[in-house]
C-alpha cells in the first residue's frame, strides 16, 4: 500500500562555531521542528496549521519556508498533486538555533518518504536550500547539519561542498537563548563589508585550527579557536545581551569557551562533561533571571543523526 502521510523531525542547529562564519555548523540533540505531510488531490500546497509560533509565521504557501522547499521537491519530480503540511515549531524564531533551516528540511524529509525515498539525504539539499533562501539566503551552514547531522564544513551550496567533520566523544554543550529576537537580516546588517589582510590571515588560521582540533579530538584547542573570532563577534556583540557576563560566569563553573550561536542571541558554551554542561546551563539561566529576562537553556550534545522520519502510513 502506498504511503499517503509521513511525519519527520529536524533538529536545531548552531552555525559558525565562533570563527567559521557561514562555513561551519553543528546539529543539536533535543529541540527541533516536526512536520506532518500528506497528499491531497487539489494541486495546491496548503499549510493547514502551525503550532508553537504564536501566530507569527506566514500560512501562505509561497511565504513559508516549509512549503517553498516542498514545492521545489515537487517541481523537480514534475508532480501536479498537492500537499497538506502541518508544522510543529519546537524552535524559537530569530534565535540562532536554525529555526528556518529546520522547517525547510523537515517538510522535504517527510515528502521524500511519501515518494518512497527516491533521494538520499544529501540529494535533498537543493530543495531544502530553496526554503532557507526565502529568509536567510543561499547558505547551508544550518541546513547542512540539520539534514545530515553532526558537525559540517560548508564550502558551498552543492552536496560535494559539504564535508562531515569528526565529533569529539566528550564534546558537550550548554546553550542559553534569551527572550529577545535577533533576526538574521539585522545580524547581517551590522557586519563589516571588508576586512584587512591581517585580519583575514588571522581568521582563516583560527578556522583551520578549529578543524584540526576536531580531527585530533583536542577540546582545549577547539575551545580556544572558537573564541578567536575577530570579525563577526565584535560586530554583533551589542546585539547579545549579557554576552561577557555569560562568558565569565560559564568559565567560572568549568565551561571551556563561549561563542555566539549563529546570528544569536543564543550563546553556546563548550564543555567537556555532562555535569559541567548542566551546571553551566543553570549558571547561564541565573544571569538572565537576575536581569529580569526570560531565557531558555539546554544542556546537550551534538546530534549525529540529523533529520529523521518518525512516522509514515
Amino acid at each position: 500500500m502506498a504511503i499517503t502521510r509521513a511525519e519527520a523531525f529536524a533538529p536545531a542547529t548552531v552555525a559558525n562555531l565562533g570563527v567559521g562564519f557561514d562555513i561551519l555548523g553543528l546539529a543539536i540533540e533535543g529541540m527541533g521542528d516536526r512536520a506532518v505531510v500528506e497528499f491531497q488531490d487539489n494541486p495546491e500546497i496548503l499549510i493547514t496549521d502551525i503550532e508553537g509560533d504564536d501566530g507569527k509565521l506566514p500560512r501562505e504557501a509561497d511565504k513559508n519556508v516549509a512549503s517553498v522547499s516542498a514545492r521545489a521537491f515537487l517541481d523537480h519530480m514534475g508532480e501536479k498533486r498537492g500537499l497538506k503540511i502541518k508544522l510543529f515549531k519546537g524552535l524559537p524564531l530569530a534565535s540562532g538555533l536554525g529555526s528556518s533551516a529546520a522547517s525547510s528540511v523537515v517538510s522535504v524529509v517527510a515528502l521524500n518518504k511519501l515518494y518512497g525515498e527516491p533521494f538520499t539525504y544529501e540529494q535533498l539539499l537543493p530543495f531544502c536550500l530553496e526554503g532557507e533562501a526565502l529568509v536567510s539566503g543561499y547558505h547551508a551552514d544550518n541546513v547542512g547539519p540539520c539534514l545530515l547531522g553532526g558537525i559540517t564544513l560548508i564550502a558551498g551550496i552543492t552536496v560535494d561542498a559539504i564535508q562531515q567533520l569528526p565529533v569529539p566523544d566528550n564534546l558537550h554543550l550548554a546553550l542559553v537563548t534569551p527572550d529577545v529576537a535577533v533576526p538574521t537580516a539585522e545580524a547581517r546588517a551590522v557586519l563589516p563589508t571588508e576586512v584587512s589582510l591581517k585580519t583575514m590571515i588571522y581568521q582563516t588560521g583560527q578556522v583551520a585550527r578549529v578543524i584540526d582540533a576536531l580531527h585530533r579530538n583536542d577540546l582545549e584547542a577547539l575551545a580556544d579557536g572558537m573564541e578567536k573570532d575577530m570579525v563577526v563577534e565584535p560586530a554583533r556583540a551589542n546585539l547579545m545581551p549579557y554576552l561577557e557576563e555569560v562568558r565569565f560566569e560559564s568559565k567560572r563553573v568549568g565551561a571551556m569557551s563561549v561563542f555566539i550561536g549563529g546570528a544569536g542571541p543564543t550563546l553556546c558554551a563548550l564543555c567537556d562533561s555532562k555535569e559541567i554542561a548542566d551546571k553551566t546551563a543553570e549558571t547561564m539561566k541565573a544571569i538572565y533571571v537576575d536581569a529580569g529576562m526570560d531565557a531558555l537553556v539546554q544542556s546537550t550534545h551534538v546530534d549525529r543523526r540529523g533529520a529523521i522520519v518518525t512516522m509514515s502510513e
